[in-house]
Parts: C-alpha cells; structure tokens; sequence
C-alpha cells in the first residue's frame, strides 16, 4: 500500500510539473474584424505610421471594449450645390474637401448633427469614400486630443449605420511627421464615445 501511495504522489507531482510547464494561452488582441485590420497594419513596416522604436515594441493597439450602444442610424441631408474648401491641418498643408451632407442621429439620447465631407482627391480613387471627422469628450483623455476620424461610403438612400466602434486616429497621433487635416468645430459631440481607437502609448 505505501508503495502504492508513493507512486501515485510520484504521478501527481508530475502532472502538476507538466503543467507548470505547459505554455500560458497568448490573449487575442483584438474582438472584431476593424481591431484585426487596424493592429496588422500597424505591424507592418510598410504599412505601419509608427517610428522605427515604437514598432519595434508594438503588440497590439488599446481599443475601447466593442459596444453596440456606439452604433446608430444615422439619416443623410445632401449638401449637392457646396463648394470645395481648403481643410486645415496640423501641418502648412491642405485638403480640398467639401461637405457631401448633414448626419442627423441620436447617440446616447443626445441629439447630433455632423458634417460629413468629400475629399476632391479620393473621388478618382475611391469615388463613394465619405470622410467623418469628429471631436468627444474623451479627446485629451482617454482618446487622441485632436479628435478622432471614421471611413464610410456614400449610401443608396437617405440613412446610413455609424459604427462608432471603428473611430481611429489621425497618423500624426503616432508621428509628427504625417499631416492630419484638423477636426472642424462643429463636429463636436458633447458626450463621451467610449468606443473605437484609444490614445496611443
């Protein structure tokens, strides 16, 4: 019996030996196929607007946790007869854009309207491309002082869905060097979206 009892401590301490040793599960770094996207181009060298330092440590950008309170249909008024402009950006640069319409939406029972633009140089490459820019009251804090950018397309009808959990930031948020058209003003949403791309550390 007391041999008995010898080999199965015996067994025991080596199962918990190989355990011990077995490797941790590595923690997926991203929810959602936009995480997925955002934190592979930024591992790429080619792709990536990091500096040569912060690639060379980067595993994964800080996203808000995915919530479905941050997407909302948002109703589309056409703008067809406004003129293009010279968008500012943090650098002597600028954009030519115009606003293509009006999104008219609630996000957390608060009423928003915000302008949604046309760049005259993605019309060639990608004529359906629409351009968000957007400032919150995370801006500073928890997200990108400067505020924060979405991609959509221009819709068949009158409505479109925001996925708010798909807001980025400007490349300059990651090096100086790039240009980054400035936030108008009257694209503030006076409440905290708590979704999309963190500050970067």
């Amino acid at each position: 019996m007391s041999a008995f009892i010898k080999f199965s401590s015996f067994f025991i301490c080596v199962f918990l030996m190989a355990l011990s040793c077995t490797p941790k599960k590595i923690p997926v770094q991203y929810n959602s196929e936009f995480q997925k996207k955002m934190n592979e181009q930024f591992k790429d060298a080619s792709s990536s607007p990091l500096k040569p330092k912060d690639l060379k440590e980067f595993t994964s950008l800080s996203f808000f946790p995915i919530d479905s309170v941050f997407v909302v249909k948002a109703k589309l008024t056409s703008t067809p007869d406004s003129d293009y402009f010279d968008m500012k950006t943090n650098t002597a640069l600028v954009t030519k854009e115009r606003i293509y319409g009006v999104l008219s939406f609630k996000l957390l029972s608060q009423y928003v309207e915000l302008n949604v633009y046309q760049g005259i140089d993605s019309i060639a490459s990608n004529p359906n491309y629409l351009f968000l820019p957007f400032l919150d009251d995370t801006n500073g804090n928890t997200t990108y002082g400067g505020g924060r950018y979405m991609d959509l397309a221009i819709p068949k009808g009158d409505s479109l869905w925001l996925d708010f959990n798909t807001a980025y930031n400007p490349y300059c948020e990651y090096n100086e060097l790039y240009s980054c058209p400035i936030v108008p003003r009257q694209n503030y949403i006076p409440i905290e979206v708590r979704a999309g791309l963190k500050r970067f550390k």
